[in-house]
């Protein structure tokens, strides 16, 4: 199991890596599930006959971390309460603040879907 979460930690290291040394504007972390990604999809394609992830010890590492997802909660919760006056003062303007920017991106990411949608489709005769 430590070499699966070896394996883990190096994708993840080798994604904040990149991402730290050519500025990309994505987690370290998301870039590292990409790593692990194209890591398995090669193994797939290199050993056809390979017992399945669930079966390896990658799947034990990942099995065990998720069963205990809940504690990775445990820092952000703590976190919530030390901040409990600066929510109590300015948390209704998070909350629109919060609210206004996710409904910006939700508009600003479907006419941007629809321009590329209608730039890329291909032509349809009538």
């Amino acid at each position: 199991m430590m070499s699966a979460i070896a394996l883990l930690l190096a994708c993840q290291l080798a994604g904040e890596g990149l991402t730290r040394l050519f500025g990309w504007p994505v987690p370290g972390p998301v870039l590292g599930l990409v790593f692990l990604f194209v890591l398995l999809t090669l193994r797939d394609r290199l050993q056809p006959h390979a017992a399945p992830v669930e079966a390896s010890p990658l799947g034990a590492a990942c099995g065990f971390l998720l069963a205990n997802l809940s504690l990775m909660f445990v820092p952000a919760g703590v976190g919530i309460l030390q901040e409990w006056a600066t929510l109590q003062r300015d948390g209704m303007a998070m909350i629109v603040a919060l609210v206004v920017s996710t409904a910006l991106a939700l508009i600003v990411t479907g006419f941007v879907f629809q321009k590329l949608a209608a730039r890329f489709a291909p032509e349809r005769d009538a």
